[in-house]
């Protein structure tokens, strides 16, 4: 890229733009090759969302479905301080280049409690599989202190604000499919932590079962996140190489009180 050392806005917003489709066409091309697929060319008539549906699932998306990724790509395109954006704008405030920063965004993803999380919901519900069986297998999970996926928020401590949608797209699509069991064991769910731990729902329980009923399999739901949330990480890599002072946080030490050296020489040889 001739204007990797670029660090201008305008330089910043057309890489942006750039990374924002190759995010999408590495996730796409490299989940077809990886199963033995060809990779299937841009559809321009289509919108982003639209066309990564388009190039995973090898059918055009109907108007519906396009919109319901749209939405998707909407509500998971930023979200403050989160870990990986956090990553990306300690790289950026370095004066690293938008590629380091976003290649330290993905690097986050990879811890099981950020980018994970809707991937090791629909484990969870996949496992649980009836409304039913819901309320008791989260009570046993609790008793044995397990880690219950698609709770709790370090933001949203009164509800996260992106669920009421996501679980309305998971309505809708139970109805299209035919796969109605997926929501009601959420919301199940949702009301058993809530009376017993008082925790609510994030975006990722909702997410999890939403993204498996539009046809994806639930290896792609991390991708699928980066597909959307590359946007947000540039936005904030822009913006912090319009103002940029490095972020250094201070640490404070924890650690044993200090102690007396007793070596044999004063410069501790």
């Amino acid at each position: 890229d001739l204007e990797l050392n670029d660090h201008s806005h305008a330089a910043n917003i057309r890489k942006s733009i750039r990374l924002i489709a190759k995010v999408s066409t590495l996730i796409t091309d490299g989940y077809r090759i990886a199963h033995g697929e060809q990779p299937l060319p841009e559809r321009e008539d289509l919108t982003l969302a639209g066309s990564l549906f388009y190039k995973l699932r090898g059918e055009v998306p109907q108007d519906w479905q396009i919109q319901m990724m749209d939405t998707i790509f909407i509500l998971y395109a930023d979200h403050e301080f989160n870990a990986s954006t956090f990553a990306a704008r300690v790289t950026a405030s370095t004066l690293a280049d938008i590629y380091a920063a976003v290649t330290s965004a993905c690097a986050a993803l990879k811890g099981p409690l950020h980018g994970g999380a809707n991937e090791q919901s629909m484990r969870m519900l996949d496992e649980i599989k009836t409304p039913e069986r819901a309320e008791d297998w989260l009570k046993d999970q609790l008793a044995k202190k397990a880690k219950i996926m698609g709770f709790g928020h370090r933001v949203y401590k009164k509800g996260d604000s992106r669920v009421p949608t996501m679980r309305e797209i998971g309505r809708d699509l139970g109805k299209r499919t035919g796969k109605e069991n997926w929501i009601p064991i959420c919301e199940k769910l949702e009301q058993t932590m809530e009376r017993e731990k008082h925790l609510c729902a994030n975006v990722d329980l909702y997410a999890a079962p939403v993204l498996t009923m539009l046809g994806f399999d639930s290896a792609l739901n991390t991708p699928i996140f980066a597909a959307s949330r590359v946007a947000g990480w540039c936005a904030h890599v822009v913006e912090q190489h319009d103002n940029n002072r490095l972020i250094r946080p201070l640490s404070l030490y924890t650690g044993p009180a200090p102690r007396s050296y007793a070596g044999g020489s004063k410069n501790g040889a």
